[in-house]
């Protein structure tokens, strides 16, 4: 295993396709509910324990081994909002591309014919993790980041807020990561014995609905 390769996965200058996606921000900025760093925290915190922790999961998961057939129909089963499942497939489909030029693999080409459309974001990144010999943690640690980081970048933009602020934003949340990560990997762990149903299933009702709505802005600035 070489961490090294966590730290080029992770990276925002990756070719996965992350930049143009707020994670929601862009549609909380508007409705006035991130509106500076305080309220910033307070969107990346419920983010991570939801979205988060089911993306981070569902990575790990899919570095263990777990079908990626039966994880991205338990990812789809898990995202209620159709344009949320289709930035998720987008993001997938971005994702796999850059991961098959960084590290080729059998699996990944697999994954491509198997899912010639996109699968699920989380479930490539765990594939592309296992590809590049990473491991689990280290899978669901990259999601949980991605669910926050994401958010945090684009309200930069968004309401030029101070990038030093914005960082501080994830570093406070980092001991919260961590945990996140942690029960996301204990649950990825039981899929072996119990299947997918293992897998957490926490709901972020507002961030689903708002998507919906974001998609059907004739401007934007990103695209989920």
């Amino acid at each position: 295993m070489t961490r090294a390769a966590l730290l080029v996965l992770a990276d925002g200058r990756f070719p996965a396709g992350g930049h143009a996606h707020s994670g929601g921000a862009e549609a909380a900025v508007k409705a006035g509910r991130i509106t500076d760093t305080q309220s910033l925290e307070e969107f990346c915190r419920g983010r991570l324990h939801t979205a988060g922790l089911v993306a981070g999961a569902l990575a790990a998961a899919a570095a263990l081994g777990a079908d990626p057939g039966e994880l991205d129909a338990a990812a789809d089963a898990r995202t209620p909002s159709p344009a949320l499942r289709a930035a998720a497939r987008r993001l997938g489909r971005q994702l796999l591309r850059a991961a098959r030029a960084a590290w080729p693999s059998a699996e990944l080409d697999a994954l491509a014919r198997r899912f010639p459309k996109g699968a699920h974001q989380p479930v490539v990144l765990g594939l592309a993790a296992r590809a590049a010999g990473l491991a689990p943690g280290d899978a669901a640690h990259c999601a949980a980041y991605e669910s926050v980081s994401g958010p945090a970048t684009a309200t930069v933009r968004l309401l030029s807020l101070d990038p030093f602020d914005a960082t501080g934003v994830l570093a406070r949340l980092a001991p919260e990561l961590d945990r996140v990560a942690d029960a996301a990997m204990e649950a990825a762990r039981r899929t072996a014995t119990e299947g997918v149903d293992a897998l957490p299933a926490a709901s972020a009702p507002l961030l689903e609905v708002m998507a919906e709505a974001h998609a059907a802005w004739p401007v934007r600035l990103f695209a989920s």
